[in-house]
């Protein structure tokens, strides 16, 4: 198979012009658009700086999700007067989220261009991306999901007073699955083969962490540790990993990857050879509109997490249909709703400070405001300057109670749709048996 090829494919030319349409243009840059332009605007608009990945071999389909979701909220927010009678614009730029040295050229140019804040997904060198911005001090918020960036971040407090990670950290990946994992047996929903837990763990840092803090969760649980498989991006083949799985024999197996065509192979391959009643679960990449536009009905069964996902509650549900209309086709479920929780974040922000050019003033204000939006409660007064992780597992930063902290959605394709099984609270449907 052509990973490369089934990639590409993913991302339909019709997705990629989205972003090419914005990011082309003057110095500020936004859609053509058909909601604006509303008049009586001051003169000098107000600029959100987004470094999104356009051409990268991977992040493409989350970078895109985060732009349409900031701009539902941009159409939303112009329409409505603005911020602060001012309107808001976008300034976007290319990033190549692996490349230390491109993260830092694409930031220092949101710089230059003096923009109020900055937004991304994530980079795969978020210490070089956030320190071509520490000169500046405009606000960034971000999903980018690492502990060790956020140690990095807690290690130096003044330097990153200005850095805000808009989700728990990817530690509760691995501190949270044994209690999934039981969640589900004691309740009679999954029966499984034997408590054996297989993990297949991809190379970079993000994967290694969850990796690691499964490790770290296994001992004091119901389960046990049956083998790790390593893999290396991009999987050409997952056959080899299948026959793995099978020789194991565990009962669940974690498959710690991020790439959700790669996700998409490998269903349609499992299913061609499965291990009956095994709980296969794919971290967090299956979020990706392509997962289940390149799976369909393979991916029955599956199961997936996020700890920032689109709630299904009323808030959340408002949300999708709103998004669906806008942007038709299959939701990405994760940083559609970031992006726009983010932008409504920052205007609540500059319209209680009153100058989105006071920097420090709208940094302490988002320190230490919880803000609940379509994604949740997210609380950032810490020192990793974090989201709070719901439900809470025993590790920094989890909170005991729903609203006061960011729930991680356990999702199973049902019907060839995503429902959220896990946490009880925010349940839509119940587990289903996998279908092999």
């Amino acid at each position: 198979m052509d990973t490369k090829n089934v990639r590409e494919k993913a991302v339909d030319k019709g997705r990629r012009k989205v972003i090419k349409s914005v990011a082309t243009g003057a110095a500020v840059s936004t859609l053509p658009a058909p909601w604006i332009v509303k008049s009586g605007f001051a003169s000098d608009p107000i600029v959100i700086g987004l470094p999104l990945a356009q051409s990268t071999a991977g992040g493409v389909a989350d970078h895109l999700d985060h732009l349409q979701g900031a701009i539902l909220a941009q159409e939303e927010i112009n329409a409505a007067g603005g911020i602060l009678g001012r309107e808001l614009k976008f300034k976007v730029v290319d990033i190549d989220i692996f490349s230390p040295e491109g993260c830092q050229t694409s930031m220092l140019k949101l710089v230059d261009e003096r923009v109020h804040a900055m937004t991304t997904p994530f980079t795969l060198a978020p210490i070089p991306t956030i320190d071509a911005t520490v000169k500046y001090k405009a606000p960034l918020l971000w999903g980018v999901t690492q502990r060790q960036y956020a140690d990095h971040v807690a290690a130096n407090p003044d330097k990153y007073s200005h850095c805000f990670q808009t989700d728990p950290s990817e530690v509760h990946y691995g501190y949270t699955f044994p209690i999934f994992l039981k969640d589900m047996k004691d309740r009679g929903l999954w029966k499984p083969n034997n408590n054996g837990i297989h993990i297949v763990q991809e190379q970079i840092a993000y994967c290694q962490t969850i990796s690691r803090t499964l490790q770290e969760a296994i001992p004091s649980s119901d389960f046990e540790l049956a083998g790790i498989t390593d893999i290396q991006f991009p999987v050409q083949n997952w056959e080899p990993v299948i026959q793995e799985i099978k020789r194991l024999g565990a009962g669940a197996v974690m498959l710690d990857h991020w790439v959700a065509a790669e996700y998409a192979a490998f269903c349609k391959q499992w299913r061609a050879d499965p291990l009956p009643n095994t709980l296969i679960y794919m971290q967090y990449g299956p979020s990706q509109p392509e997962f289940l536009d390149l799976a369909g009905p393979a991916a029955e069964g599956f199961i997936w997490s996020t700890v920032l996902g689109v709630y299904a509650d009323e808030m959340g549900t408002a949300f999708r249909e709103k998004y669906k209309k806008r942007w038709p086709g299959t939701m990405g479920l994760c940083y559609t709703g970031n992006a726009y929780d983010t932008v409504y974040f920052l205007k609540q922000a500059w319209e209680h400070v009153g100058d989105p050019n006071k920097f420090e003033q709208v940094c302490d204000y988002i320190r230490t405001t919880k803000y609940r939006g379509v994604c949740g409660l997210l609380d950032m007064n810490n020192k990793w300057q974090e989201g709070a992780h719901y439900p809470d597992d025993g590790h920094p930063v989890t909170a005991k109670n729903l609203e006061d902290g960011m729930g991680q959605l356990y999702v199973q394709v049902q019907d060839v749709e995503h429902k959220i099984v896990y946490p009880d609270v925010l349940q839509e449907s119940e587990l289903r048996p996998f279908g092999w």
